[in-house]
């Protein structure tokens, strides 16, 4: 049996950064924590930006991931609040890349089809199959939820990826 890896997926949000670990080894997953890391909305954006920040190196100096995944969300009803997620996603990205994580993006839809089968489940299915997949998983929110399917998503895409890379180099 292969060894297994740690996987941090990550749901952006400025209000709510989801986050879910997970461990796979072969084709086994097992849930290892979740939750939710919250901005102060009465704060000014660069210390919401530092919430998020310090809360998510917290959750990977806990659990040690080796690769992290980030969902490509776009917002396009309203300027400003796509602005504000892009600089949360930003910190998503950044704070496991600092901490030398691997880091994958991986679009809403793919993460929709690898857990619930289509690229247009809602968050209710979405949940369902993430606790058919994670029977243990315990999660505080939405967006938690959300991070264990990036989480799941990446684990089903990783060796693919990682296959490609190697035949076309």
């Amino acid at each position: 049996m292969p060894s297994p890896i740690r996987i941090l997926g990550i749901d952006p949000g400025l209000r709510r950064t989801g986050w879910g670990i997970i461990e796979t080894a072969g084709n086994a997953l097992a849930f290892i924590a979740a939750g939710t890391v919250r901005s102060d909305a009465a704060l000014d954006l660069a210390a919401r930006l530092c919430q998020l920040h310090d809360g998510l190196s917290t959750v990977i100096e806990a659990h040690g991931p080796a690769e992290a995944a980030v969902e490509a969300t776009f917002v396009n009803r309203d300027a400003a609040a796509t602005l504000k997620l892009g600089q949360a996603r930003g910190i998503a990205l950044l704070v496991p890349a600092r901490a030398g994580v691997s880091v994958a993006e991986y679009a809403p839809n793919a993460v929709k089809k690898s857990v619930v089968g289509t690229g247009h489940g809602d968050k209710r299915q979405v949940q369902m199959m993430v606790r058919m997949l994670l029977p243990k998983a315990d999660f505080d929110s939405e967006d938690a939820a959300d991070a264990l399917a990036i989480a799941i998503c990446h684990a089903h895409h990783r060796g693919g990826d990682r296959l490609a890379k190697r035949m076309a180099g």
